[in-house]
């Protein structure tokens, strides 16, 4: 494994949304009358939630975002599906509107922020130029009808859906909800893209920027907060894309499923890595350690959690340690520390780690006894990063996703310890092994299940970096994908045109019942019963008896 830095830039990987409404933890979703351990965001508290299912307070906002989504609609009437240079064109545009305002934005979501490194922010922006660049690239060879291998003539088209929304989240507000935007207007589609009321000022740039490069019947963005959000969920698009927390997409699922409206839902979880026996220990922690704190750890595909073998642990916490000593000295102050996103958050992570502590953790803390005494610090939003080894399962943070700076270490001896503990939480977004492609390695691609798996690495950016892999959760950590061309099908309705070889006549449009043909169907399902039988019983099957 290469040697880690603590600047690990993350270009368009997907990462859910956390929010809180004050120090409950527990919230009442009026769309589906259950009660979720998880903190609802902002345009899903109070009467925002019950904005999901009932018209909002502001209805003039439910008919100014009707009337754009209608505009988009009769447009795409009027235009059938888009020729392949008009879609490159608008991908051109899309391209064009990011980096006439790269420098604004970059400042933007600093400012969002309170402070992120300026490098980490462009690089961010810079990374939304590739998947543009492939779909266009792409787009006329994912456009091809496919030929399908079928009794009768038979093609297959990709045709678009007409109006997507995308809802965004606050950790990545711009990449998440460009590419995605991209793949749409490859498929065709028009869009309509929800902005992060969390990154206000990054919302207001873009929105201006892309104000200069679009009609309205094209791309149109929304800000706002609880009425805005709640009414662009409920509209009736014809696919729907959120990245977010599982909580919020359930309730996101559910005002689209008024409308039939599909969805993809881009969400998050408790990411594991596991170090193998074989692994260099040294390697391993540094490799944690530093993606650990990527964005300072607000990214869904961060390590959660890490398994070390149980001689070896004591070992990986002071390395994972003396990394974040050696690389972020002074960090109070250090640039490449990006801090906590709000006040909300902060407390939410220092909540979790005093609710360890209570419980019996132990906290190990990533900065001098010096620096300590100082941290965490509500005024710049810092908080030290933490290792909390002795977790047990009546803990919080044995359960919530962290999104912060806090890796908790457990200790494993077999491989089935790991897998068990794994297999009977819900399926995180990506989970990491770093050592050999060996029997333990493959009993862990076996018996877990996530949305990818990155071996030698702990970054978030391998597992999301390939612009042309499927990118999704399964379970709690969503369904569907995008990116490439899967976000390309996700946006496109496969349409099937089949030919028949002759033309029509009165006669062929009546199957008759004769008793030849009855006798003839009869012996076809004898043989196929036959044909299956005989395949079971040669693997001794013998069907119970009913």
């Amino acid at each position: 494994m290469p040697r880690p830095t603590i600047a690990v830039f993350v270009d368009h990987v997907r990462c859910p949304v956390t929010t809180l409404d004050g120090t409950e933890n527990q919230w009442l979703s009026k769309v589906s009358s259950v009660c979720f351990n998880d903190p609802p965001p902002a345009f899903l508290t109070s009467e925002g939630a019950l904005a999901m299912t009932a018209a909002p307070a502001a209805s003039a906002t439910i008919d100014e975002l009707q009337a754009v989504l209608e505009s988009q609609r009769a447009a795409f009437r009027s235009e059938g599906a888009p020729a392949a240079e008009v879609r490159r064109h608008r991908l051109d545009r899309l391209l064009a509107a990011v980096l006439s305002v790269s420098k604004e934005l970059a400042a933007a979501h600093d400012e969002d922020y309170g402070h992120r490194p300026e490098l980490f922010n462009l690089t961010n922006i810079a990374g939304v130029v590739g998947p543009i660049t492939h779909a266009r690239d792409h787009l006329e060879q994912w456009m091809q009808p496919v030929v399908a291998d079928a009794q009768l003539p038979t093609v297959v088209d990709s045709q678009p859906l007409g109006t997507v929304g995308v809802i965004g989240p606050w950790n990545f507000p711009l990449s998440l909800v460009v590419q995605p935007t991209a793949e749409a207007l490859a498929a065709g589609n028009r869009v309509m893209i929800k902005y992060s009321d969390y990154a206000p000022r990054s919302g207001a740039v873009f929105t201006r920027a892309i104000a200069r490069y679009f009609s309205p019947d094209e791309v149109a963005v929304v800000e706002g907060g609880p009425d805005v959000a709640a009414a662009f969920a409920s509209l009736p698009f014809d696919h729907l894309l959120f990245t977010g927390s599982p909580a919020v997409g359930r309730l996101v699922q559910a005002a689209a499923a008024a409308n039939l409206t599909p969805v993809t839902l881009e969400l998050g979880g408790k990411n594991p890595v596991v170090v193998a026996h074989d692994a260099d220990l040294t390697e391993a922690a540094h490799a944690v350690a530093a993606a650990r704190l990527s964005n300072g750890g607000q990214i869904c595909l961060c390590p959660d959690y890490v398994f070390v073998p149980s001689a070896k642990l004591e070992a990986f916490v002071q390395l994972a340690r003396q990394f974040w000593l050696d690389a972020l000295p002074d960090y109070l102050h250090h640039e490449a520390v990006t801090t906590i996103i709000n006040d909300a958050n902060f407390d939410r992570i220092i909540g979790l780690i005093d609710d360890a502590v209570d419980k019996g953790a132990r906290a190990v803390v990533g900065v001098t006894d010096a620096e300590a005494v100082h941290l965490p610090d509500r005024t710049s939003r810092r908080i030290a990063p933490h290792l909390l080894t002795g977790v047990t399962d009546d803990m919080l943070i044995a359960s919530e996703e962290v999104f912060g700076p806090v890796l908790t270490v457990l200790p494993y001896d077999d491989i089935s310890q790991v897998l068990n503990h794994v297999a009977r939480r819900p399926a995180p977004l990506a989970a990491y092994w770093l050592g050999g492609e060996t029997d333990d390695f493959r009993a862990f691609r076996t018996y877990t299940n996530s949305g990818g798996i990155t071996r030698n690495s702990a970054s978030p950016l391998h597992y999301s970096a390939s612009r042309d892999l499927p990118f999704g959760g399964v379970g709690m950590s969503g369904m569907g994908a995008y990116h490439g061309k899967a976000g390309f099908d996700t946006f496109s309705h496969q349409r099937v045109i089949t030919s028949s070889l002759s033309a029509p006549t009165a006669t062929s449009r009546i199957v008759a019942s004769t008793p030849e043909a009855v006798a003839a169907t009869r012996a076809d399902l004898a043989a196929a019963a036959q044909d299956v039988g005989a395949r079971l019983a040669a693997l001794g099957f013998e069907p119970r008896e009913a």
